[in-house]
Parts: structure tokens; sequence; C-alpha cells
């Protein structure tokens, strides 16, 4: 323990060096800036900025792209809390509460529960990653496809037993969005499926298109409807002011941290379960466990804090098999990976052997701790302008809501294509919140669609189609295909029993 305290000061050192501090700064910048328009994703981000390293040293490089990668999974609160529109797929979570609260006249709170929860997840997973590196990473690379598999149905069947009232409209938004995700080539075969003789459909659907259209565009389509007549936001007599959570309000939620901090590094470890099924996973659970799951959906702090912390700490998670294996746990760290590679360094267990690489190791632990207190400092002050925001009439932010669905989607490809595929999905979001249909298992099929259905395929051909073998054969796959079945089989036997009440009453 003291060697590792004192490899980590040293670590410190080198991160204060002017060159690297610099390189933070515009990492954590950039980073919130990629992840609050809506669109650009973080991997997109990090794919960008990639080219701009090849002329910098190794540790700066690597600094200013885990700033990115930190900062990413928190900027995107900003626009879901505000407007709606989830910056990232894992901040889609954040929407049922963060923006519930923010509605009903809070969400500078809203802001603050998110700070307070990204800055905890932050330092948590920076610990976690000082102290576990090697057994973590020794235990995640006993995962293949049918675990990947486990932890992605575990995910959505988390979301479909969390989707309010019914659970067949739940099942149908999901079932609809993982066949949006099959349109395009098959991965695995290369055929083309369900593009019906239309060119532009071989890509596919990008589940940016999807997610921007269903949550931004039919949200304003929401608003339009009822005139843009929504309640004030409440105001204190100097405007609205940052409202960071207490510690006695902390504490009344200290089991949602617990939960979701511990998804959040178990989850994180795995290579390729990502950031976006470790928040969707940490907020089922605290809709299945938590003292007040029945409220969740109404703007409480457990559903934000959840989502939050999980999807922050899986970040140190995802450095873990990086550093130590040489297997990216995320896109962004595969990007991360790629600026290794392009300097000539070889991930893997070798860095903590040599002492000079061993230097650089710990000096990017230490950026992880500065990175979070970084983004933190920057969130309170960006939190303190973006709400501000609220003051403009509820048509000018519609507008610019608009405005900026369609720059981030016709970002991504340059493309009207995906311009009029918002639009279509737009007018889908619409419907489904007419008809109350929930939009968030229809964003997470076309999500998570793709990565489920190769893991799975993957699983049947290298375990001869025998399914029982490969996903209830193996002792982790087996664990967590049991939590999905309680996942999903709990809360329909909770409503036959609330049926069978209701007879008996009756």
């Amino acid at each position: 323990m003291i060697e590792i305290l004192g490899n980590l000061g040293l670590g410190f050192v080198h991160v204060l060096a002017p060159a690297n501090v610099t390189a933070l700064l515009i990492g954590l910048v950039v980073g919130m800036l990629v992840a609050i328009l809506p669109g650009l994703t973080l991997v997109m981000g990090v794919v960008l900025v990639l080219p701009f390293t090849y002329g910098m040293a190794l540790l700066p490089s690597i600094i200013m792209l885990t700033a990115m990668y930190v900062s990413g999974t928190y900027g995107g609160a900003f626009t879901s809390i505000l407007f709606r529109i989830p910056g990232e797929p894992l901040d889609v979570p954040l929407l049922w509460d963060g923006y519930t609260m923010g509605r009903k006249g809070a969400p500078a709170k809203a802001l603050g529960w998110t700070l307070y929860a990204a800055l905890w997840g932050g330092l948590l997973t920076a610990t976690a990653m000082v102290l576990l590196a090697h057994p973590f990473a020794r235990f995640a690379l006993t995962f293949d496809a049918p675990e990947y598999f486990s932890v992605i149905l575990f995910g959505l069947t988390s979301v479909v037993a969390l989707a309010g009232t019914s659970m067949t409209n739940a099942l149908i938004s999901l079932f609809v969005g993982l066949l949006l995700s099959t349109v395009g080539v098959d991965e695995i075969y290369g055929v083309q499926r369900f593009t019906f003789g239309v060119p532009v459909l071989a890509d596919g659907i990008k589940y940016v298109t999807i997610m921007v259209g269903a949550y931004g565009l039919g949200e304003v389509l929401g608003r339009l409807e009822q005139g843009f007549q929504s309640r004030p936001v409440k105001r204190s007599a100097d405007g609205i002011k940052t409202e960071l959570p207490t510690l006695s309000e902390v504490w009344k939620v200290r089991s949602a941290f617990a939960r979701s901090s511990l998804i959040g590094v178990l989850l994180g470890i795995v290579p390729g379960a990502g950031a976006t099924i470790t928040s969707f996973v940490s907020y089922g659970a605290e809709r299945q466990y938590g003292k007040r799951k029945a409220l969740l959906g109404t703007g409480i702090p457990e559903g934000i804090v959840a989502p939050q912390i999980a999807s922050t700490a899986s970040v140190g998670g995802h450095m873990v098999p990086l550093l130590t294996l040489g297997i990216p746990g995320s896109g962004a760290t595969a990007i991360i990976l790629g600026a290794f590679l392009l300097h000539g360094v070889q991930p893997g267990p070798q860095l903590f052997t040599d002492p000079k690489s061993a230097a650089l190791v710990y000096a990017i632990f230490a950026s992880l701790f500065l990175s979070v207190l970084g983004m933190c400092a920057m969130g309170y002050f960006w939190i303190r302008s973006l709400v501000k925001v609220m003051d403009a009439p509820e048509a000018v932010v519609s507008a610019f809501v608009v405005l900026f669905c369609v720059i981030g989607a016709f970002s991504e490809r340059n493309n009207l294509y995906d311009v009029w595929m918002i639009v279509i999905f737009g007018i889908v979001g619409y419907l489904f919140d007419r008809f109350r249909f929930p939009i968030a298992p229809l964003v997470l099929g076309a999500i998570l669609g793709p990565e489920a259905e190769t893991s799975f395929t993957t699983s049947m051909i290298s375990h001869r189609n025998d399914w029982a073998g490969a996903f209830f054969g193996r002792p982790i796959s087996c664990v967590l295909m049991i939590l999905t079945i309680a996942a999903l089989g709990f809360p329909l036997i909770r409503h036959v029993l609330r049926l069978g009440r209701a007879w008996r009453a009756g």
C-alpha cells in the first residue's frame, strides 16, 4: 500500500507539469462540449481529437483523451435534465427523474444531485482502479460472448421492469427498438435485412437519430400541442442558483449510493459492457430494490444518482482491462488504445513491471482523480449558467432544441437522410407519449440490439446451438440469466397477485 501511494504521488507530480495540465483542461472542456451537443457521441468526439495527438507526447495524449472520457459521462446531464435531450445514450435514465424534477421547479437541484453523484462516482472509480486493477482484470478475462449477452439481456429486462404501468406497452416498445436495430447488413453473415431495396438503409438506422428524434423532437411536438403552456419554473428572489444536496439529504439516499457504486465498478470492469448498460442496469436495480422504488419517475434523487454514479464509476473500470490486459472496455477506451499503439506502447501487464512504464500508468491514475475534480468544478459553474436558459420563453427554447437536434443528426454522417429520420422518429416519439408507450425501451432496444445479436450469434456458433450450455452451463452467465429472469418475472408475479387480490375483494 505504501508503494502504491508513493507511485501515485509521483503520478500527481507528472500530471501537474504545464503541458499535461493544459492537455487535461482541454480534454475536460472538449469532452463536456461533445456530451452536451445531441447527436455528437463521446466516442465520435474522441475519434475526432485522436489525430491531434499525433504530434504530442504519449502522456499528455492519454491524459487529454481520458479527461474527455470522464467529462463526457457527465456533460450530457445538462441537456437531459433541462431539455429532455440525452447527450449520450448513458444519459437516458437521467430523463425519467432528472427532467421531471426540473419541470417541477427544481432544475438546479436536479443538476446539483447529478454533480454530487458524478463526484462520488468519479472518486470511487479512481480509487478502485488504483487498488483493484489486477484482481478485477483477471476476473474480467473469464468473460466471453455468453457473459456479454447475459449482461445486455439483464440491462434490457431491467428497463422493461421499470417501464411504467403497462408491461405490454413496454415490451412492444422494446421489440420495436430491437427490430429497428436489425435494419442494414448483418455483422456476422454480411447479408442485408429489411432494406427493401433502399440503398441508404443498408447502413442501418443509427440509434442517434432514434434517440434524438424520439426524445428531442417528440418533446417539442408535445409542447406545441399544448401551446407551450408548461408550469413556470419556481424562482427565488435573486434567480435560480445551484443547489447542492446537504449531507443529511445525501444520507437519506445512502443505499442508492452504495448499490449504484457497486454496480458501476463491477460492470465497468467487464470489457464491452459500457457506461450505457451500467447506467440502465443501475436504474433498473433501484427500481427493483430501492426503498422508494414506487416513486421512481416522479422526480426523486434516487433516480438521478443511480445512473450518474454508475456511469461515472464505470470509467475507471473500463481503463483497468485496457491498462493491465490491453483489452478496451468500451468504445472510448478502444480509441485510447489506438493512441497507445500510435506512440509505440502496447498496454498490458508489462506496464506494471517496467519502472518507466509504471510511472506512466500511475500518472494516468492521478490524471483520473484530477479530471473528476476539474469536471465537477467546471460543472458547478456551467450549471449556474445553463439553468438561466429556463428564463427564456418555452417556444424559443424549443426552437433551439430543434436546431440542436438537426445539427446533431446531420453532423454524424453529413447526410440529410439522418435529418429526415429524426423527423420521423420525432413523430414516433410524440405518438408514443400520446398513447402511453414508454420511449425508453424503444431507444434501449435500438442501442443494445446490435450488441445483443452479435454476442448471441457468436455464443450459438461457438456452442453449436446449445443455448442451455452456453448461457446456463457457465457460472457467471448462469447467475446473470437467473437475475434476468427474476428482474422480468417479479413484476409479472406482483401484477398477478394484485389482480388476484382485486378479484377476491370484488
